[in-house]
């Protein structure tokens, strides 16, 4: 039987490089386990900080080695390896801007190839959190007080950007959390407490977008539920992160030790159902397909569960939360990525 030729993409532009390189590490080490050896061949393209696409003994240098690489380039950019035409499935692990927003995903639909995840609509809402707020509106889902800011707001005349933090302050109070709209792994995110730490937070947070967003602080156990599948799709165990920094930052997120994971999460029972029912309403809200992991705040004191935000391309690196929470619901990590472009398949015929 002849293997299904899976382009694994990974790399790209973003602040997010390094870690879709781990991730594409795990994915391939899954194909190539015991359980899929005879299902799939692997075919690495790897994307460079420039933008420049490459294929085969290069992209599988960077696989191997783990450390993002500069080859030198010709000028031509949009010149696919060759190796991209015998593509039969593509399996992209691009994590942020121009990997998970939409455009990375209409370059896949224009190849007319299957691939695995979200379309063009549910990876740029889920990937914008002001879209992706409004939506979760739109569906009825309870979520943390927020307000949606832009660049100019911020990097306005002098007299605009106090008025904008007094409103800030009247609506939201401190703590409070400033984040570009458009990053993943808490890249450009800050926690302020006061005025000068929120005038800081903005300017930062718009250097990296010019669409910002700024929630409430609440006193919440963080929860996460991971959903796998397109038209019927399913919700994993729930599972607790627990850290002692700050908040859930990048270094957090990525470094072991940093942070605790508790699965299943010791909440009551009708919560953990709650929260997958909410999971699943979210990820239909989007149009999302194939994978998800949706995070959530829990407030032990009241019972109430906010939505926090979707991530319609997690990370699957040793440290990550979603092939974890399938791991513990009976799926494991080679079982996951079948399953995945088996999913991604479906949804082409559909």
């Amino acid at each position: 039987m002849n293997k299904m030729r899976v382009g694994l993409l990974f790399g790209g532009r973003s602040g997010e490089h390094e870690v879709s390189i781990s991730s594409a590490k795990a994915i391939a080490k899954a194909l190539k386990s015991e359980q899929n050896a005879d299902k799939y061949e692997v075919l690495p393209f790897y994307i460079q900080k420039d933008g420049l696409w490459q294929g085969g003994e290069k992209a599988q240098q960077v696989l191997d080695s783990g450390v993002p690489q500069q080859f030198a380039s010709d000028g031509n950019l949009w010149q696919f390896p060759t190796q991209a035409e015998s593509v039969e499935v593509w399996f992209p692990i691009l994590h942020g801007p121009n990997g998970e927003d939409g455009t990375i995903q209409g370059l896949l639909s224009l190849m007319q190839v299957p691939f695995v995840g979200s379309g063009v609509l549910g990876s740029a809402v889920g990937m914008d959190k002001i879209a992706m707020k409004t939506a979760f509106a739109s569906a009825g889902l309870a979520q943390v007080k927020y307000m949606a800011i832009n660049r100019s707001q911020v990097w306005s005349n002098p007299c605009v950007f106090p008025k904008l933090c007094d409103e800030i302050e009247a609506k939201l109070g401190y703590p409070c959390f400033v984040k570009p709209a458009n990053l993943g792994s808490s890249v450009g995110i800050a926690k302020v407490r006061s005025r000068t730490e929120l005038e800081k937070a903005l300017d930062n947070a718009a250097s990296y977008d010019r669409r910002l967003i700024v929630e409430a602080g609440v006193q919440a156990r963080e929860v996460e539920c991971a959903v796998l599948g397109n038209d019927n799709p399913q919700a994993s165990v729930v599972g607790e992160i627990t850290y002692n920094s700050d908040f859930y930052d990048y270094e957090t997120k990525y470094t072991e030790g940093k942070a605790d994971l508790f699965i299943p999460a010791n909440i009551p029972p009708n919560v953990a159902a709650q929260i997958q029912e909410m999971a699943v309403k979210a990820f239909v809200a989007l149009d999302a397909a194939g994978l998800g992991r949706v995070d959530f705040f829990y407030v032990e004191a009241t019972g109430e569960v906010l939505i926090n935000e979707i991530n319609t391309l997690p990370g699957f690196t040793s440290t990550s939360m979603y092939p974890q929470l399938w791991a513990h619901s009976g799926i494991s990590f080679p079982e996951l990525t079948d399953k995945l472009i088996q999913a991604a398949l479906e949804r082409h015929k559909s």
